[in-house]
């Protein structure tokens, strides 16, 4: 009888529009292909998600899992565990990140290993000819990013610095991939004194979640209604009962199309435990504009004209 495949995916936290997809995404690949899937949830905490995911490993009182995919929680890619993984004959997967020690584990084990992510370089750079879309005149931008120790929020801001305007300043606050906390964040900013001297033009949040978290603290300062009711709000992930249907119903100007992968991550490695052939080393998903590039800017000339 052929081995049932189990597998143990971690991912940074169950709060997230796009980490919920995740899990949506993985489960379904997994119910296809006949593979136990184990999923548990970090909390945003790098240590929990090392100790999660060793515990897996090194387990005695279950069955050891064929493969370990996860999206690092915290500002390691969790090297010492995906090196355990691998001395146990256990696959890995990283998730939305990249890291050295992917390519010494392909020279020195035999067990698949790869990386599959989102190229947030260029998402950073779509939000960046966003901005370039929307604020042809340019402005103080407000930037919320995700949390300081996340490579995603780095290489995103990184891709943002690439293609904005010259004339479009950025003022960036930090929070942790959630409504909530951006909600928190932008609610502080919004009580300072000096924040009613930055004219704000528009917010650019790297993900939707934190977009809608920051809309509402505006809705809630009653001193910029009539500035917030004209500002762009954009985000990122773009999920469709999230961030598109939040773009269609105008909660938000824009968002980027950006597919999950744990379910793909899944597919290529029952197929690399199969033939055992390796995958490519690492597997860029494709982000997009939503609305398109195009379709912003022609509803920034219709509005100026409109007003002229």
């Amino acid at each position: 009888m052929k081995k049932k495949l189990r597998f143990l995916l971690s991912l940074t936290n169950d709060d997230n529009d796009y980490q919920v997809e995740q899990t949506s995404a993985a489960r379904q690949a997994a119910g296809k292909l006949g593979v136990e899937l184990q999923i548990v949830y970090a909390g945003n905490d790098g240590i929990v998600q090392s100790q999660q995911l060793l515990s897996g490993i090194h387990s005695t009182s279950a069955p050891r899992p064929d493969a370990i995919l996860f999206e690092p929680a915290g500002s390691t890619a969790h090297p010492q565990v995906a090196r355990a993984a691998a001395d146990a004959g256990i696959g890995v997967v990283l998730l939305n990140s990249n890291a050295d020690y992917i390519s010494e584990l392909r020279r020195s084990s035999h067990v698949p290993a790869f990386t599959i992510t989102s190229n947030h370089e260029e998402i950073g750079r779509i939000q960046g000819q966003q901005l370039a879309a929307l604020l042809p005149a340019g402005g103080i931008v407000l930037c919320i990013q995700g949390p300081p120790d996340s490579l995603a929020a780095k290489q995103r801001y990184t891709g943002l610095l690439e293609t904005k305007s010259e004339n479009v300043k950025l003022r960036v606050l930090k929070a942790h991939w959630t409504e909530a906390s951006a909600h928190k964040t932008v609610g502080s900013f919004l009580r300072l004194s000096t924040s009613r001297d930055a004219h704000i033009a528009a917010v650019c949040a790297q993900d939707d979640s934190m977009a809608i978290g920051a809309r509402k603290a505006f809705e809630e300062c009653s001193e910029l209604r009539k500035e917030w009711q004209k500002m762009p709000f954009l985000g990122c992930d773009g999920l469709p009962n999230t961030g598109q249907e939040w773009v269609r119903g105008k909660l938000l100007t824009a968002t980027i199309l950006i597919p999950p992968n744990a379910g793909q991550a899944i597919e290529m490695m029952v197929k690399a435990i199969a033939n055992g052939m390796l995958p490519p080393e690492r597997t860029f998903t494709v982000a997009k504009s939503f609305p398109t590039l195009e379709v912003l800017a022609q509803s920034t000339r219709a509005r100026a004209a409109s007003s002229s």
